[in-house]
């Protein structure tokens, strides 16, 4: 009689978990067919001739995906260029300001008719990153503006659960009055450092007003979900995380799901 009842309840807990990954798929599946609702944001870090990491892709790799977009018509927008609408929008943006950024990407952006947008971390460029090699302030002020979009990634690039919303407030003032001292366009666009920032009330009320008093349009997390645009919550955009390891069979999974537990 007990298995006959444990049997019960785990068809029902299959169930409502089988129930359950339709409606994500299902979702997922809806944006990938209402293409003017749908908008995806890659993100990367580092790019080297070979990777053996998760946050440093290949140049062979990279040139296989970016090649892929440019033959499927996806279409490369800025976050200034968010509102303009089109079918099977993208964004690909790059954390940090890695040197190995400015010297692989603008003939690979030229080259498939693409376009990124960077999010800079003034300190690390001030004072460097561990053991990285990091772009110049005058690096970043060459950048052809056609190909690249400047945005923000805090000053000290603390985890913003950690720190108070006045923190928060202070970094992110240091992080733009140095990019205007530096005569950098930005566009007003927050990449969360490590991707977080709070997720209950009154902390994550706090840091959002400190946002929207900043004037900061939208902000990124990772999430790794397509994003349903005009989205709802502009300051808690997803982004997917495209690793060093993936194939391009999990590039092009990513590309309609996201990134879904099954792979």
């Amino acid at each position: 009689m007990k298995s006959g009842r444990n049997s019960t309840e785990s068809m029902i807990l299959y169930s409502i978990l089988g129930a359950v990954l339709f409606i994500v798929i299902y979702f997922r599946l809806y944006l990938f067919f209402v293409p003017e609702n749908r908008l995806t944001i890659l993100m990367y870090h580092q790019i080297e001739k070979e990777s053996h990491e998760d946050l440093t892709v290949s140049l062979e790799n990279l040139e296989k995906q970016f090649r892929y977009l440019s033959e499927n018509k996806y279409r490369p927008k800025f976050f200034s260029e968010i509102n303009v609408p089109s079918r099977k929008s993208i964004i690909i943006t790059f954390d940090d300001g890695y040197k190995n950024n400015g010297e692989y990407l603008p003939a690979l952006l030229k080259k498939y008719n693409l376009k990124a947008t960077v999010f800079i971390p003034t300190r690390y460029i001030e004072a460097g990153y561990k053991n990285y090699r990091m772009m110049t302030f005058e690096d970043i002020r060459n950048l052809d503006r056609n190909y690249f979009e400047i945005a923000l990634h805090s000053h000290e690039h603390q985890n913003f659960r950690n720190v108070s919303a006045d923190f928060i407030e202070k970094d992110l003032i240091t992080n733009r009055q140095i990019l205007d001292r530096e005569h950098i366009p930005y566009s007003r666009v927050l990449a969360y450092p490590y991707g977080k920032y709070p997720k209950k009330d009154p902390e994550k009320k706090a840091v959002f007003s400190v946002l929207g008093k900043a004037g900061i349009d939208y902000a990124v997390r990772i999430g790794n979900k397509i994003n349903y645009f005009p989205s709802k919550s502009p300051y808690e955009l997803c982004r997917i995380d495209i690793k060093g390891k993936d194939s391009m069979f999990h590039f092009k999974l990513k590309l309609i799901f996201g990134r879904l537990k099954l792979f």
